[in-house]
């Protein structure tokens, strides 16, 4: 999506809705970003200019609205009551439940309890209008409040640094797991920078975003006008037209912008291996057969099979190689088939698959690094169509990529894996003694003992239907197991004393990375840090498809997450060792909460630094408060409450005498400068 931002305008300088819609169109948008529920009138004239609207729920989130509830409760019965009404438009895609929860005010409420809040927003959006898309305008600032239930994860991102902003983008397809990445805003002020400087960053921001394969790029904003907490804002110009609807050139690096067409300059030889696939193979060749953008032939090594398999492959797919050997297990068959292959790039994929039409092309990219030994992306199940689907697509055990960071990878899944040739021979391709399982973690292995770089590629996806029952769903955890067991005796150092394997990097999940009741977040001293950020070494799993998710599934997925790991070391080492998991923990109850009325100048930055001046010392970047002295603690948080109207909030830890008599000193003075 190309997406440009509209509005909010001062009531007596409001623009032509209909003239603008149509600018915005022919500027090449076919989306637009507002921040706040339209008319019907709105979504009319949006969609009469032919753009896509998403709309933004505007509520009181700029205070603790977690003490207040009737703050939150006014905004789910306000996004109700207009879904009632506008869910159906066809203008209307989607909603953001909410945008940029200050970091304080989160780091007030608590991160788990604000995330929540944001899934109970997303909830009931998607049960009120499950046809649209629902999700929360993050920002780096509160990276780990990713709602987990969101249909796409959402960032506004502002990076006047080209390395930077990829890099960043690389990470954010991590943190968004199975989700699509949206930027949901990027600008620059011409106030401070040159239009011309505007017109250059927003056309590099828009190719790195496409490179980096985010799914829409927002530009913010459409016009210099616009309005914040009800006045007009006229310090800040980010607006791609200025304040009398004059373009700038941005404007018409917007409308230009064609991004560079993904380039592969490498031969594939596809390989598929199956063993009594015939329900299966069909979809995946077929899928296979409709990829684009690269040269690549198609070979499938049938392993043995008894069914109707390679009657499929001949009847209805004569173009695909077809090698039919007797029974001998996954890794063999591999091997056959890359003897076989004639393409410098040997591209792995199950019968069970379906690859995206660009899954070629997107890998093509990473191997034009020559650093780059194997490459791989994510292997994503399909939208649930029964609760089973839905709960087996959400327990543990899937195969998963391993991250060292964001774009090497320590494991790719045989699923999805391309290897150079020249690679696959020096390390004598798949072990053979690996026949069902294990054979994609040993070469991952020992690709990587040799000294091979594995990269990662978010883009380069392939549709992985699970397993459709839950008890094939727990025989397949068996044979993982009894895969496990031969790795521990092919490479005991990366194994624990519990026969469970030792990863250094981090393991996918499919979940959105968000904040979970034991997580540690990095909020830097005081809080101030610009990316705030957790560390999971197990990223989170996929939520249950809002559309299954009652009692019963949650209690099955429940069952399931004691039953998989029990299964695989019942199956490794004949134990079974119970699944423990760890009590949440919390901080001290604080001793005193108070607060003080302020204004934009007497904000939570300027206590800080007056506290500082008296000898007050910065916490550490994970501590739940942000500043301490002798053994007495403060969290300091401002709430917006109007036009130039602030109440800052203090919760203090220590003796009681100590938290009133600092609360008295600061009232009585409006300033912790005389504080002793």
């Amino acid at each position: 999506m190309k997406t440009v931002t509209y509005g909010p305008f001062p009531l007596d300088k409001e623009p032509s809705l209909a003239a603008e819609l149509s600018k915005i169109r022919d500027a090449g948008f076919d989306s637009i970003r507002v921040f706040t529920l339209p008319d019907a009138t709105f979504l009319d004239e949006a969609e009469r200019a032919g753009l896509i609207v998403f709309t933004g729920l505007d509520w009181n989130h700029y205070e603790d609205f977690l003490s207040r509830p009737s703050i939150l409760s006014a905004s789910r019965i306000r996004l109700s009551a207009w879904l009632e009404t506008s869910a159906v438009h066809p203008a209307l895609a989607g909603v953001y439940v909410g945008n940029e929860i200050p970091s304080d005010l989160v780091r007030w409420m608590g991160p788990l309890a604000v995330r929540e809040a944001i899934e109970g927003l997303i909830e009931l959006g998607k049960r009120a209008a499950p046809q649209l898309l629902f999700a929360y305008a993050n920002y780096p600032s509160t990276e780990y409040l990713e709602p987990g239930n969101a249909d796409f994860t959402a960032f506004n991102i502002y990076l006047e640094d080209k390395q930077a902003l990829a890099a960043y983008l690389r990470r954010l397809q991590n943190i968004a797991g199975d989700r699509p990445l949206v930027v949901s805003e990027f600008g620059m002020d011409t106030a401070r920078n040159s239009a011309e400087k505007q017109a250059e960053t927003l056309g590099w921001a828009l190719e790195i975003s496409h490179h980096e394969e985010a799914a829409g790029f927002t530009v913010y904003a459409w016009s210099d006008l616009w309005k914040n907490a009800g006045r007009e804002i006229l310090d800040w110009s980010f607006g791609i037209t200025d304040r009398e609807g004059n373009p700038k050139p941005a404007l018409r690096v917007c409308k230009d912008f064609r991004p560079t067409p993904p380039v592969a300059n490498h031969r594939f030889s596809v390989i598929v291996c199956t063993r009594n696939g015939g329900a299966r193979i069909a979809n995946c060749l077929r899928a296979i057969s409709e990829m684009e953008g690269v040269s690549f032939e198609t070979i499938v090594v049938d392993d043995g099979s008894t069914d109707d398999t390679k009657e499929i492959i001949a009847e209805k797919f004569p173009d695909v190689r077809l090698l039919s050997i007797p029974p001998s297990g996954l890794s063999a068959a591999r091997n056959i088939g890359a003897e076989a292959a004639t393409g410098e790039i040997l591209a792995f994929t199950d019968d069970d698959c379906e690859p995206d039409r660009e899954w070629l092309v997107r890998l093509g990219r990473a191997f034009l690094d020559s650093e780059i030994s194997a490459a791989g992306g994510p292997n994503l199940p399909p939208p649930a169509r029964t609760p089973i689907e839905a709960v087996i697509r959400s327990a543990p055990g899937a195969p998963s990529h391993v991250l060292f960071d964001d774009t090497h990878a320590e494991h790719l899944p045989g699923c999805n894996i391309a290897v150079r040739r020249a690679a696959f021979d020096a390390i004598g391709g798949f072990d053979p003694i690996f026949r069902t399982a294990g054979d994609d973690v040993d070469f991952c292995w020992r690709l990587s003992d040799a000294g091979h770089r594995l990269g990662f590629v978010p883009g380069a996806f392939v549709w992985h239907w699970r397993r459709p029952s839950i008890r094939a769903f727990l025989k397949q955890q068996t044979g993982y197991g009894k895969a496990e067991k031969l790795l521990l005796a092919k490479h005991p150092v990366r194994f624990g004393k519990n026969g469970e394997a030792r990863w250094t990097g981090f393991v996918y999940g499919g979940g959105a990375v968000n904040v979970g009741a034991n997580s540690i977040i990095y909020h830097g001293p005081m809080g101030q840090a610009g990316y705030q950020s957790i560390v999971n070494r197990m990223l989170p799993l996929r939520p249950i498809d809002s559309a299954f998710r009652d009692c019963r599934t949650e209690f099955l997925l429940r069952i399931l997450n004691i039953l998989q790991p029990m299964t695989r070391s019942w199956a490794r080492n004949r134990r079974v060792k119970l699944p423990l998991p760890r009590p949440p923990s919390s901080p001290p109850a604080p001793t005193h909460e108070f607060n003080i009325p302020g204004n934009d100048s007497t904000h939570r930055d300027h206590h800080l630094r007056a506290l500082l001046a008296k000898g007050w010392q910065a916490a550490g970047e994970t501590d739940p408060w942000d500043l301490e002295k002798g053994g007495t603690y403060i969290l300091i948080a401002t709430e917006r409450t109007g036009p130039n109207l602030t109440n800052n909030l203090f919760r203090v830890w220590g003796s009681t005498a100590a938290a009133q008599i600092l609360e008295s000193e600061l009232k009585s003075n409006h300033s912790p400068l005389s504080i002793k």
